[in-house]
């Protein structure tokens, strides 16, 4: 792949549906993939944090990028597939298995968690994958899953750092180390909002786009969203934003992806709402909530 990548737009990390029985649904999934990107979306995420990758099998992970990079071919969609974890030879490896999809276009690798590693060693594990990596890498810097964020400095030794394409930011808000980013990193590098609630005002400071969950519902509002913010059309897009504001507070009142696929069963887009434990359904009251919601911005 290109190494001068850029991603830009909405990019919708999906939802991994699972079926009566349990098992992945790969029809919906597809269905999922196409209608993200039919509603506007620049491309899709396989095996984010929303589509539950740590609960599934590897013939499970298979199936979801398959599913996913069949929706991607023959458009001019970006697929990007979650390849990180918190072991460096496991990340390589998962890596260079990327040379085998042929739609893919780039990765999205996690800050190695729960072993807390410096600042400077995350920076060399992302050197690391990167110099084997086939596709270039998207870092995904989110401390407080991961116990460990990466500050402006890091970032910016990524943003050069060859075959790496840029960041999700997802560190709770806009802050100054995010704001360096967007003014000295460069403009090959793509810094990508990941908190949902501010992907509008991150934007409209300079970034590339959004690698939003909140955007499996209402794709096609948040997609117009973030164009018209990337046009700088605050006038068009605050209202847009202000709408969607309630849903995204909605969607993250109980821990991702619960009330997202409580959601999508509603309007009858996945056969169960069902997450796999260590996570637990959404309760009566948050999915009811969503629902509602979204009722009314899909009026």
């Amino acid at each position: 792949m290109s190494p001068s990548l850029r991603p830009s737009g909405v990019l919708v990390p999906l939802v991994t549906p699972f079926d009566e029985r349990g098992a992945v649904d790969v029809d919906a999934l597809r269905a999922l993939a196409d209608g993200a990107l039919d509603a506007g979306a620049a491309g899709i995420v396989a095996l984010a944090t929303t589509g539950e990758p740590t609960s599934l099998g590897d013939a499970e992970r298979a199936a979801v990028v398959a599913a996913c990079a069949e929706a991607c071919a023959g458009r001019d969609a970006v697929l990007v597939v979650g390849a990180g974890t918190n072991d460096t030879r496991t990340t390589i490896s998962r890596h260079e298995a990327l040379a085998d999809v042929p739609a893919v276009t780039a990765s999205l690798a996690v800050v190695p968690y729960y072993v807390r590693p410096s600042e400077a060693a995350v920076v060399s594990h992302f050197q690391a994958v990167a110099e084997r990596s086939p596709v270039p890498l998207i870092v995904y810097n989110i401390p407080y899953r991961t116990g460990r964020g990466l500050g402006a400095s890091a970032l910016i030794e990524l943003a050069a750092t060859p075959n790496v394409a840029g960041v999700k930011q997802a560190v709770g808000c806009i802050d100054a180390d995010t704001l360096r980013v967007l003014a000295e990193a460069g403009d090959r590098f793509a810094v990508l909002g990941g908190d949902d609630a501010f992907l509008l005002p991150l934007v409209l400071m300079g970034a590339a786009g959004a690698i939003a969950a909140s955007a499996n519902l209402c794709t096609g509002q948040f997609c117009d969203m973030i164009a018209r913010g990337l046009r700088s059309d605050l006038a068009g897009a605050r209202p847009i934003a202000e709408a969607l504001l309630p849903l995204v507070g909605a969607l993250f009142a109980e821990p991702s992806p619960a009330v997202i696929k409580a959601g999508l069963h509603a309007l009858g887009r996945i056969p169960t709402a069902d997450v796999r434990m260590p996570l637990s359904p959404a309760s009566t009251a948050a999915a009811a909530r969503a629902v509602e919601l979204l009722r009314h911005l899909e009026s």
